[in-house]
């Protein structure tokens, strides 16, 4: 997504267009499901001195906006992506911790059905799907 497509989404959200926006929609663009350690590198790669702050600063801004998902599976540091609004899932590896998104598991959003709703108006699902990684797999020889 090129650098104006960004700016566009940030004035749709009502966002004041900055470099650190962009650059931080621009790094989740190119890398999603990456912690916050390593959105700070890549700003940094892009726009030299930034602080740690500005771009968790951002990153709850842009979450809070709902232009970027915080999602941060059990055991995991947060992770950030820009795929949001369709409410998808994840498949988490065990091993190294790689993310990939799964589409919804059944049907439109939320995408399951509650056994019981207790009287909630269930508007998304959280599902998160744990495994091995196909690297992994290869590289660990079943036992």
């Amino acid at each position: 997504m090129a650098t104006r497509e960004h700016e566009t989404r940030l004035r749709a959200a009502s966002l004041r267009v900055t470099r650190p926006r962009v650059a931080v929609l621009a790094a989740l663009q190119e890398r999603p499901h990456v912690d916050t350690e390593t959105v700070i590198e890549m700003v940094r790669t892009e726009l030299g001195a930034v602080s740690h702050q500005a771009v968790y600063d951002v990153l709850r801004v842009l979450s809070d906006a709902g232009l970027v998902r915080r999602i941060q599976p059990a055991g995991a540091v947060a992770r950030y992506e820009t795929r949001v609004g369709d409410n998808h899932h994840h498949v988490v590896c065990r091993s190294c911790g790689a993310i990939t998104d799964v589409d919804c598991a059944v049907g439109s959003a939320p995408c399951l059905t509650a056994s019981q709703d207790h009287g909630f108006v269930v508007d998304e699902a959280e599902v998160v799907y744990w495994g091995t990684c196909s690297d992994c797999a290869t590289a660990r020889p079943h036992e």
